[in-house]
């Protein structure tokens, strides 16, 4: 019975600590001082972000939208036949990143939705309103659990304003909230 509660540990704080690591390679590197090498440039265990690859887990994640937004060159604007896909990670520390997503009125967006920590969270998206208000309807994804990645395609009619959140106990409450501008 021991063993497998050590067992049990051991997988939790491996878990915490890639959580950690993968939180720790969002944030810049200093300017002006000296950097142990392996924590800043290329970013940790190679390639050009966490555990290589150019994104978190050999990805392409990199802390923005994936896909060049409005006024960027190379945009592209979604459509229902090929809609733009942005990644979103919810983060242990009850955050979504990125918190602020630039679309084009009228598009559609994939929002690809990864859990990097334990807690469980979920995705809506929509008008500020319903989403604020956790309105039964709203499209969302529900018990996003720890390293899961799922998908919601969203369609933005209108002028908005357009938001994203996690209602999960207490999360909305701390913040995890974004902003959709519209362009």
């Amino acid at each position: 019975m021991n063993s497998r509660r050590f067992a049990w540990l051991g997988t939790a704080l491996v878990v915490a600590g890639i959580a950690m690591l993968g939180i720790g390679s969002l944030i810049p590197p200093a300017t002006g001082g000296s950097t142990q090498p392996g924590w800043a440039g290329t970013g940790i265990m190679g390639g050009s972000g966490m555990m290589g690859g150019s994104g978190m887990i050999g990805g392409s994640w990199s802390g923005a939208a994936s896909a060049p937004g409005p006024g960027d060159s190379g945009f592209v604007a979604g459509t229902q036949a090929a809609p733009r896909v942005v990644q979103i990670v919810a983060t242990p520390q009850l955050r979504l990143l990125p918190a602020v997503v630039t679309i084009q009125a009228g598009e559609t967006i994939t929002f690809e939705v990864t859990t990097i920590g334990p807690p469980v969270h979920e995705f809506m998206v929509g008008p500020a309103t319903d989403v604020a208000a956790d309105k039964a309807g709203t499209p969302e994804i529900a018990n996003l659990g720890l390293m899961q990645t799922r998908s919601l395609t969203y369609t933005f009619m209108g002028p908005g304003p357009f938001a994203f959140a996690c209602h999960a106990p207490g999360h909305y409450e701390a913040g995890m909230t974004g902003t959709i501008v519209v362009q």
